[in-house]
């Protein structure tokens, strides 16, 4: 346990930070934060580099798209414009549609505030699964993508590891369980870990320089 722990801080140290913060978006239990996590949870859901799709998220916030009001509101071209300006070409045309979108559902089901679709999911995991996946653009894949990092602010999630935080545990030799990784870090430290752990299995981290970091090596 001694060994996983020493193994956690260092990828804490050289990977502490979540995809949010990578974006610009100042995470908190609010309803503007809450949008933009959702949008760059879509952008990331897509088969692109997750490089791309931050920049891409930053243009958009960027560009003052940080609301559904303001989402909406902007043409269909100027979001094609603002994801092209990422570099998020390959899927610009429907992604924006699908934003423009989303956000009319999140104006009409929640009144522009996912803190609504928290409070009827009840604590339930799967009901904010499904809840989320009612959205364009966001499956199973994008709603783990928003619960990873949502952790950070709405407690009741945690410890919520997908399937590309266990991969990169298992890179590391990490115990490949929610629990047993909530283990290994104090509580408001598990969203960091995990998304630290998606960049060992991106391949955005060597799993081997932070094993031999962390032996002394």
């Amino acid at each position: 346990m001694a060994d996983d722990r020493r193994t956690a801080r260092v990828l804490l140290e050289r990977q502490g930070r979540t995809y949010a913060e990578e974006a610009g978006i100042r995470l908190a239990d609010r309803p503007a934060p809450l949008y933009q996590l959702l949008v760059l949870a879509t952008l990331l859901s897509t088969r692109i580099r997750a490089s791309v799709a931050v920049a891409a998220a930053r243009e958009l916030i960027a560009a003052g798209y940080k609301t559904p009001q303001a989402m909406e509101a902007a043409s269909w071209q100027d979001r094609v414009d603002a994801l092209g300006r990422g570099h998020y070409r390959r899927y610009d045309e429907r992604t924006a549609t699908m934003l423009g979108t989303g956000a009319r559902l999140c104006l009409d089901r929640w009144r522009g505030d996912l803190r609504r679709l928290h409070r009827e999911a009840d604590g339930n995991r799967q009901a904010l699964r499904r809840l989320l996946t009612e959205f364009p653009g966001i499956g199973p894949t994008g709603a783990d993508i928003f619960l990873r990092e949502a952790q950070a602010v709405w407690p009741d999630v945690r410890p919520y590891a997908d399937r590309r935080t266990l991969a990169g545990a298992k890179r590391l030799g990490l115990p490949a369980n929610p629990d047993g990784l909530a283990g290994l870090v104090d509580e408001d430290e598990f969203g960091l870990l995990a998304s630290a752990l998606v960049r060992v299995a991106l391949g955005q981290e060597s799993a081997g320089e932070v094993t031999r970091t962390a032996a002394g090596g």
